[in-house]
Order: structure tokens, then C-alpha cells, then sequence
């Protein structure tokens, strides 16, 4: 495994194939509180590529369009959060994406654990180490913990995601799977909006 550390943006030219794996660093779990610091991605070639943003500017045009890019999945883990800051800080709605979280959901329906570290264990047979994902990642600098433990969150998301492919699949789940991913940035946009803690769908 290799971490690319990219300062401010993805290098010019960069190429990382049709499904990209991205996960999310900030400095808290609220929206306008809480800046976006770092945005990590995987080919599933098992390198990867963490962008250490440059707050507040953030002017990073090919992370942008990469994120953008209607030709390129991007594959979450709970990707309504994700997606929801890349909006906010980095003006773009990603589109088409993938959450494995929902892909669990739906899928593994036999248990209510669907964290990352117990899915990664299942589908991927990975013990994923959670030990820095309360640490400031608004430093000037980045450790080598941090860089690992980010490089983590994305190395796997391509394995779990075509193990829960097969599930979603065999319980002819899939379509109703896919229905959800295409609605996932609308869900971030209204959480931006002001209805994260609301279920219109709800009876009241």
C-alpha cells in the first residue's frame, strides 16, 4: 500500500479508473461548524490518495471535477454526510455515487451493525483500526496515524461493494438499492437546507 499525500488538490492528469472509493475528514459532524479538512480516494488498486484541502479557499479544480464527473461512480460509506460537505465547501453535487452503508442496509438485514469496521470484517475480511478517527485533522500537518487511518476508510470500498452487489442481487434488492444511491445527494441537499434531523416521509 502506498499514501499519496496531495497538498491542496489532485495532482494534474491524475487518472483513478471509472469507481473511485472517497471518504471524508472534518473537524466535527456539523455542517456549518464544523470545515471539511480532508477528502481521501482509492482506484481499489490499493494505493491511496489523500487531498490535505487548503481551508478556506479550497480551490481545488480537480478534485471538483472528478467529484463531478458524470462518468465516475464514487463508492461511501454513509455518503449522505460526505456528499453533503463536498457541497457545501466545494460548490459541486457528486453525482453518480454508491453508499455501502445503504448497501448494507438493504442487504444484510439479518443484523443492525453497519458501521464500516463490521461491514469491512464481513465482506472483506479486514480489521479496520478506528483509533484516529477523533483527531485533528485540521492540523498543519498530518501524522503518519492519521494518514493511515484515512488511507483505511477508502482501500476496501470496492470489495465490499461487489460483495454487497452479489447480496443486493440475490435478494433481488438491487433496483430498490440503486433508486436510493440516485437519490442520496438530494437527501445531503436537504440536510444543508435544514431538514437533517427531519423525515418528511414520516406520518407527522
Amino acid at each position: 500500500m502506498t499514501v499519496y499525500l496531495h497538498e491542496g488538490d489532485l495532482p494534474d492528469g491524475l487518472d483513478l479508473g471509472p469507481e473511485v472509493a472517497v471518504d471524508s475528514e472534518t473537524m466535527g459532524l456539523r455542517f456549518r461548524r464544523d470545515p471539511l479538512c480532508v477528502v481521501q480516494l482509492s482506484s481499489g488498486d490499493g494505493d491511496a490518495h489523500v487531498v490535505r484541502l487548503n481551508r478556506p479557499a479550497y480551490d481545488c479544480p480537480n478534485l471538483k471535477r472528478l467529484m463531478a464527473d458524470p462518468d465516475v461512480l464514487k463508492i461511501f460509506h454513509f455518503g449522505r454526510f460526505d456528499i453533503g460537505m463536498v457541497e457545501l465547501h466545494l460548490g459541486v453535487e457528486t453525482r453518480p455515487v454508491y453508499c455501502t452503508k445503504i448497501a448494507s442496509k438493504l442487504a444484510r438485514t439479518y443484523t443492525d451493525r453497519h458501521g464500516l469496521k463490521d461491514v469491512a470484517r464481513e465482506m472483506a475480511g479486514i480489521d479496520l483500526s478506528k483509533a484516529q478517527q477523533s483527531s485533528d485533522w485540521g492540523a498543519p500537518e498530518l501524522s503518519q496515524a492519521q494518514l493511515d487511518y484515512a488511507a483505511s476508510d477508502v482501500l476496501h470500498l470496492h470489495v465490499i461493494k461487489d460483495r454487497l452487489n452479489q447480496m443486493l442481487v440475490r435478494e433481488g434488492r438491487m433496483e430498490l438499492a440503486q433508486a436510493c444511491f440516485d437519490f442520496l445527494p438530494t437527501r445531503a441537499r436537504l440536510d444543508l437546507r435544514g431538514w437533517d434531523e427531519m423525515d418528511i416521509f414520516a406520518h407527522t
